[in-house]
Formats: structure tokens, sequence, C-alpha cells
């Protein structure tokens, strides 16, 4: 789990097919404004990170990019 954006640009410049990457796309990041949301996604996106995934979370929603990114 990151805030940094090099991760996922890293899963793609390499084809990786795993580790997955959750990535917090929010200002404000402490788990009183995120914490809620972000367990709520890992519930519903756990069998993609299984899988190998990259996850983006925002406040108001999130998106699921399998990998290999570069497929």
């Amino acid at each position: 789990m990151t805030h940094d954006l090099d991760f996922g640009a890293l899963l793609h410049a390499t084809n990786a097919v795993g580790p997955s990457v959750i990535q917090i796309r929010a200002e404000n990041i402490l788990p009183d404004a995120m914490g809620a949301i972000v367990l709520e996604t890992l519930s519903s996106v756990a069998h993609q990170l299984e899988s190998g995934a990259l996850v983006s979370i925002d406040p108001r929603k999130h998106r699921i990019k399998l990998l290999p990114l570069g497929a």
C-alpha cells in the first residue's frame, strides 16, 4: 500500500505479474479520512489482489488494473 505513484510505473515498465499494489490517491491519507474507504475497497477487490492487480483508491471511487499492465 502506497501513496507513491512510482510503484505503478514500475509494474508497467517491467510488465510484472506481481506483487499487487494499492495506491492511495488522496491528499488526506489519514485513517480518519480514508480508512473506511480502503477497508471497503479491500474487501471488494480481494480476489483481484490475490491474482495480481494495481488498485487505485481515491475518496470517490477505485480503479483496478490487472497485472501485467503492459500486456
